[in-house]
């Protein structure tokens, strides 16, 4: 993975991977066997919010049900890939770990109530490491986010995810779209939110998503400036030994995606490979979000 690179978030972050390769067909550990050389290089990095049955409407279109979430589970321990944290691919690109043959990665952003009782107990039943994202205005009582309603977890319960397997990681406070916030705004974000962590487990917070994914070239370089190790976008691409540490391309799992589609990322396939630059799409709308945030003021990242 690169450290810098030019361009910044993606309009189309939860476009939809379709294509269906010979690791689909195979199956199982046939299938992973056979995909093994066409994913070389490639780590799909899986990002989820809720896990729910009857989520509330704002995020139901990237909730799976338990029953869909188990499957896609047992599809990535079927695959034979190597289960990672962030924390792991900061290690290596600094050098102090190589990475593993073939990583897979699960990450979950926001923090929604099910996290820590379901989710995780999913999780840790089949020795599956995860990074969690927290946005401390939404789980710290009192706190103020742009999040609408929903059942969130609270952030005592943030030491119970480390403790079932799960590092965790920032969210920002707000869930602001943070290439659009001036730099006050966008430090206080970047900071506040790793202090609240960092006072709750006892321990330096290292890594950052980007609500939606939205950064750019301020944003990356205030991310390090802030101590953060890595960051998270979505660009719905999956990631590789080449990428941009405070760009990490994640693949965002919406309902409507089936067990086949994981696979498929599994296997290296349907979906763009990162690093890559932006195109004329993605920029028209961050200068877009831009003007209006202008005029609005911080909007909700969603």
């Amino acid at each position: 993975m690169r450290t810098k690179g030019r361009g910044e978030g993606t309009v189309d972050d939860g476009g939809r991977g379709s294509a269906r390769g010979p690791a689909h067909r195979a199956g199982g550990r046939a299938g992973a066997q056979a995909g093994a050389v066409r994913d070389r290089g490639t780590i799909p990095v899986f990002l989820y919010h809720a896990v729910m049955e009857d989520p509330p409407s704002w995020i139901a279109e990237f909730t799976v049900t338990p029953k869909e979430f188990a499957a896609h589970l047992d599809a990535i321990v079927d695959s034979g890939r190597t289960p990672l944290t962030i924390g792991a691919v900061a290690d290596h690109l600094t050098g102090r770990v190589p990475l593993p043959p073939r990583p897979v990665l699960l990450t979950f952003d926001d923090g929604f109530a099910d996290l820590p009782g379901p989710t995780a107990e999913a999780l840790a039943a089949r020795s599956l490491p995860a990074t969690a994202y927290l946005t401390t205005g939404a789980i710290t009582p009192g706190g103020r986010s742009l999040l609408p309603p929903a059942p969130m977890m609270t952030l005592d319960r943030a030491a119970e995810l480390e403790r079932s397997g799960m590092e965790v990681g920032s969210h920002t406070v707000t869930h602001a779209q943070l290439d659009t916030l001036s730099a006050k705004a966008l430090a206080y974000e970047l900071r506040v939110s790793r202090s609240v962590l960092e006072d709750a487990l006892g321990h330096p917070v290292r890594h950052l998503a980007y609500p939606h994914g939205y950064n750019s070239v301020k944003v990356r370089a205030m991310a390090a400036d802030a101590g953060y190790e890595t960051a998270t976008a979505v660009r719905h691409a999956l990631s590789s030994d080449r990428d941009e540490a405070y760009r990490i391309a994640r693949l965002i799992v919406r309902r409507s995606h089936t067990v086949a589609d994981v696979e498929a990322w599994l296997a290296g396939e349907g979906a763009r490979v990162a690093p890559y630059r932006d195109g004329p799409k993605t920029v028209a709308w961050r200068w877009y979000r831009r003007a209006r945030a202008a005029v609005r003021g911080p909007e909700f990242a969603g």
